[in-house]
């Protein structure tokens, strides 16, 4: 079993939704981000280098939900996984989950969230 990093509750501001409304007025949206990968290394070395820099990574992830619009969040976690993936060829899998706790729907929740594991 690989080693473990988190990030959770990314905060960022997008236009992305189903709705016109959603893609007008915007809504705040909370990522979480697990990587898994080997961290031997780093935990010997204490070098930033020989890891993955986890404020890199939420950047990317803040870059992802402030830039191009979609309508689904399976599409942005989506989009989060891969270019993650892709940028960071040492993560064995990540999991990201988008949340969305202002999406409009026909009753009170508290969250409504996808989970994309690549």
């Amino acid at each position: 079993m690989a080693d473990l990093i988190e990030i959770k509750g990314i905060k960022s501001f997008g236009y992305h939704g189903v709705f016109e409304s959603e893609n007008i007025a915007g809504q705040d949206f909370f990522v979480d981000v697990s990587l898994e990968l080997d961290l031997t290394r780093p935990s010997v070395s204490d070098d930033v280098a020989d890891t993955v820099n986890y404020a890199e990574i939420t950047d990317l992830v803040i870059q992802e939900v402030t830039g191009d619009r979609v309508a689904l969040i399976e599409k942005l976690a989506g989009r989060i996984a891969d270019r993650i993936k892709n940028t960071y060829p040492q993560i064995v899998t990540v999991s990201v989950t988008v949340h969305k706790p202002q999406a409009p729907v026909n009753a009170q929740v508290a969250d409504i969230s996808v989970t994309i594991n690549r």
